[in-house]
């Protein structure tokens, strides 16, 4: 037996780094081509042209959290507080729920255990705050999925951000700026289309 790479032979050296990376191709978990073509349309639907935000638009997202959340620019900016709070787990899910809603229906029952494994079950990569009879009534809800699937879970969570983080939210610099004056172009970075994530990161570098 070899007792260390040094007494390997080339040839020997050559085949384990092949099978590593044949292992590591094998694990990757691409995305179905139904997924990517699902992540380009909602690419798609999230394409923002920007300019400016001027102070009234801003001062339209105190009104009500389901004001903001029905504006795609006040979303998104919600969405950048949110990652500042470590908490973006929430808006991404909901935002999840309402395009599982517009899958065709033969789709739903594969696609609801990724969200539910991704978001909902107990220790998940994104674990949502639900309670526990909530995140049962969801389980049981995967037996028989329609596009109510989630409703219970997406409403918990909704009122979640409604009552926490949408409050810290407009007492933060981020929504105050907004609503002091517009963001010039250049100084924010928003410029031409990007998608949430982009929008994000500019709001985060430049308007923090």
């Amino acid at each position: 037996m070899c007792k260390g790479l040094a007494a390997l032979p080339a040839t020997c050296l050559k085949s384990a780094k092949d099978i590593k990376h044949k292992i590591g191709f094998l694990l990757q978990k691409p995305e179905s081509v139904q997924d990517q073509k699902l992540a380009k349309e909602k690419e798609k639907e999230k394409a923002i042209s920007v300019k400016s935000v001027a102070p009234v638009d801003a001062e339209k997202w105190k009104t009500s959290f389901n004001s903001l959340m029905k504006n795609n620019v006040g979303r998104t900016a919600f969405a950048a507080f949110l990652k500042l709070e470590f908490s973006q787990e929430n808006i991404e899910f909901w935002e999840t729920c309402e395009d599982f809603k517009k899958l065709p229906v033969k789709q739903m029952e594969a696609k609801a255990k990724q969200i539910f494994q991704l978001y909902v079950d107990v220790d998940s990569p994104k674990e949502v705050n639900l309670d526990s009879a909530t995140r049962e009534e969801t389980r049981r809800n995967l037996r028989k999925c329609d596009v109510a699937c989630f409703d219970e879970a997406q409403n918990k969570i909704f009122t979640l951000m409604e009552n926490d983080s949408y409050r810290r939210f407009l007492r933060s610099k981020l929504f105050l700026d907004l609503c002091q004056s517009p963001m010039d172009e250049k100084q924010c970075g928003l410029e031409g289309k990007g998608n949430l994530h982009e929008f994000s990161s500019r709001l985060l570098s430049h308007c923090a």
